[in-house]
Formats: C-alpha cells, sequence, structure tokens
C-alpha cells in the first residue's frame, strides 16, 4: 500500500476536527519550554550580562522590551498570513488561528511601549515622543484593537472573518514602516542592535539573553495560542457531532 506524502499528510490538520486534540497536546510542551527558557533568559540578562557602559544598569529592560518589539511585529504579519491563506483557500482553521493570535500580539504591542517608555525617561528624558518608531508601534496596537474589535462585533462568522482577514492584510503595512524608521527617518530611537547583515553590536552575554528572551517569547505564543484556538474550535465547530461528543467527555471528567 502507497504511504501518502508527508507534506499531504500534514494538511488533513487543516481540518478543526484534527487540529483540536493537536493543540491540546502541543500546547503544555511549549508552555514549559517558555517557562525553562524566560528563567534562562531572565538569569542571563540580570545575573550574567554585564553592565553597560553608557547606559548604565537600566539598559537591562532591553531584555524585555526588545523581545516583546519583535514579536508585537512578527504575530501580526503571522496573523496577516493566516488571513491571506484564509482568504485565498476558504480555510476556517486559517481564521481561527488569526483571531488567537490577536491578542497576544497586542499584549506584546502594549509590553514594547511601556517598556520603552521606561527606557526612554532616564535615557532621553521623557517617556514618549512623536518619534516614526513609537508612532508606527502605537498604530500597531490600534490595528490589533481595531481586529479584535471589528471580529467581535460582526455577528455573521464568515462576514467577520473576512472583515477582519482585510484589516490584518492592510495593517501589514505598517510592519515594514516600524522596522526600517530609524533609517528613513531622523528618530530618536536607536538602530536595530542584531542584524542579519552585520556582527551584532552587543557583547555575546547580551546578545544570548536577548535571543533566549526571544526563543521564550515564540514558545509563550505557540502556546497561548493553541490553547486560545480550541475554545474557538468549539464554539465555531458546535454543531458538529464530534463536538458534542468532546463536550460530553469534558462534563464527564469535571
Amino acid at each position: 500500500m502507497k504511504r501518502p506524502e508527508r507534506g499531504k499528510s500534514l494538511f488533513r490538520f487543516a481540518a478543526p476536527q484534527l487540529f483540536y486534540p493537536l493543540a491540546g497536546a502541543l500546547a503544555p510542551w511549549f508552555a514549559g519550554a517558555a517557562a525553562v527558557l524566560t528563567i534562562i533568559g531572565l538569569w542571563l540578562a540580570f545575573f550574567v550580562a554585564p553592565t553597560d557602559a553608557q547606559q548604565g544598569e537600566v539598559y537591562r529592560v532591553i531584555f524585555i522590551h526588545v523581545p516583546a518589539a519583535w514579536m508585537s511585529m512578527f504575530v501580526y504579519l503571522i496573523m496577516a498570513f493566516w488571513s491571506a491563506v484564509g482568504l485565498v483557500m476558504n480555510t476556517r482553521l486559517s481564521f481561527m488561528m488569526a483571531r488567537a493570535l490577536a491578542p497576544t500580539g497586542a499584549m506584546f504591542c502594549v509590553v514594547a511601549l511601556v517598556t520603552g517608555a521606561l527606557w526612554g525617561k532616564p535615557t532621553w528624558g521623557a517617556y514618549w515622543v512623536w518619534d516614526a518608531r513609537l508612532t508606527s508601534q502605537l498604530l500597531l496596537l490600534f490595528l490589533y484593537f481595531g481586529f479584535m474589535a471589528l471580529t467581535e462585533a460582526i455577528e455573521d462568522p464568515r462576514r467577520a472573518d473576512k472583515a477582519g482577514a482585510i484589516i490584518a492584510l492592510v495593517g501589514a503595512v505598517n510592519v515594514p514602516i516600524i522596522y526600517f524608521s530609524v533609517k528613513w527617518w531622523n528618530t530618536l530611537h536607536q538602530g536595530a542592535s542584531v542584524s542579519l547583515t552585520k556582527a551584532p553590536s552587543m557583547a555575546a552575554t547580551m546578545l544570548a539573553g536577548m535571543l533566549v528572551m526571544a526563543l521564550a517569547s515564540w514558545a509563550y505564543t505557540i502556546a497561548v495560542t493553541l490553547w486560545r484556538v480550541r475554545p474557538l474550535i468549539l464554539e465555531r465547530e458546535r454543531h458538529a457531532e464530534w463536538v458534542a461528543a468532546e463536550l460530553d467527555a469534558l462534563e464527564g471528567r469535571i
């Protein structure tokens, strides 16, 4: 008997019925990885990394600020990706994944803005300036809020999915603006400390702590997204027989 190709076999998880148990099985592993990586990252950030010669101890906020800023952009792009897949392939799970990602992306955006303000006060002398990087980051937060508000406000799930997808795709234009703002305009915000095209401008232990915290953020995002998408699946597929069986099983365990 001919075995199915691996790529094709993975597509079966696009069905909500099959993805639901997979998400439940994977989420605890990613949550555990996030916890371990966070502990290691914070240890490197606050006990191993040296004091910065120019900024002193206040620079340590970058170990939270930078990964949060990265994730706020990456999550939005992934959200836009799932929205595009949903529009093109008309897959229900794609829209659910986009909705499950949005709150986490918004959370990272808030963390980036708040930690940036705490960093900006001793560095720039102000918690907030209408800088190109800060303003475009704030716009990203409004795009997250707009996506969540619109998808919740429209009662018809299919119309809500399509409306949210349009916001996600149009708003994706803002992500490269955030990233390149320090190059395109004269801003107070410093340039990238980590780049794919040149050596990092920081000590190895600083870089290690930042990258470990970024990995922790990724693991956290995957875990909470998988947990968040499960009730969305049950709600959207509530008329399916497998959902009724799953709910009965849950009640039996309670």
